[in-house]
């Protein structure tokens, strides 16, 4: 009978030409926790802790999945994102901490929570987390999300059922503003949008470029701030006066990130570094009234 510690052991073994050893350990971690159902603390309490032949089976194929370079999250089928549960699938990137930095600046914007009012875009809403998660937060404030992927909406509407909120799901092309699509004023608008270079891409773990959903990563090599043009020109006439514009960035360039949003006229533009100490947030204020 196999124990929990031979299955860390045959993880390490078998999956490090494709993670190294800490990525390894987590991933194991959190495959036993889905599939015995044990808690993390008692997964590394009791190592000798025999598996059942059923709860074998399953860890070996998700094994022989993880050794294709698939996301653990895919395989599983959902994750976390700011304490709260997350249904993913290759329709949407899996979310990142850095971005719940972002949620977490977005949030502390707001001030005292419970009684806060107001209404939020996210503009590329993916799996929905961003739109989800200040939702949960902020229940006072009307939240609106689109995206331009049908099936990412249908992820992100599954997810603002799983999480019990109540969010406007809008399907429309940020790059192809269409003026019969009507999108109330925002006091908050905040994006991840794709940012990612083919020269980026080279650098990337191909559990990302071959698994997770190309339209939400990458940019032409010659116009990476592309996205960040289009949504800085929508939140001048779709942010309310002194409304917030908060993006997620490409770390190479957050001093161009800001000098956009300088010539588009906003103002009280802060970059942020996320907790690796890399540019990776930008926090605007609209000056005009957006008339």
């Amino acid at each position: 009978m196999k124990t929990i510690k031979d299955v860390f052991e045959n993880y390490k073994r078998m999956l490090k030409d494709i993670y190294d050893a800490n990525e390894i350990e987590a991933i194991t971690l959190l495959v036993i926790n889905e599939i015995c159902n044990l808690s993390k603390a008692k997964i590394k309490a009791f190592p000798e802790t025999e598996i059942l032949l059923e709860q074998n089976n399953e860890l070996n194929n998700i094994f022989e999945e993880l050794k294709t370079g698939k996301p653990v999250q895919y395989i599983l089928g959902k994750t976390e994102f700011y304490g709260f549960p997350f249904n993913v699938n290759p329709s949407v990137l899996i979310p990142r901490p850095e971005t719940e930095e972002l949620v977490e600046w977005a949030l502390a914007s707001v001030g005292s929570r419970q009684s806060a009012v107001g209404s939020i875009l996210d503009i590329g809403t993916g799996s929905g987390c961003i739109a989800v998660s200040l939702k949960k937060n902020l229940p006072g404030y009307k939240v609106s999300a689109i995206d331009i992927s049908g099936e990412a909406l249908q992820t992100a509407a599954s997810n603002a059922v799983l999480n019990n909120v109540d969010i406007e799901f809008i399907k429309h092309d940020i790059l192809n503003i269409k003026s019969e699509i009507k999108i109330p004023k925002s006091e908050i608008i905040i994006s991840n949008p794709p940012y990612v270079t083919l020269y980026d891409k080279t650098q990337m773990h191909t559990n990302v470029t071959d698994f997770e959903p190309h339209s939400a990563l990458f940019v032409p090599e010659n116009d990476p701030l592309l996205f960040y043009k289009a949504i800085a020109n929508f939140a001048i006439t779709n942010l309310t006066q002194n409304g917030l514009l908060f993006f997620e960035i490409n770390e190479s360039y957050g001093n161009e990130t800001v000098e956009l949003l300088k010539n588009k006229g906003f103002k009280g533009i802060e970059l942020r570094k996320d907790m690796s100490g890399r540019d990776r947030m930008v926090k605007a204020v609209n000056s005009g009234s957006g008339e």
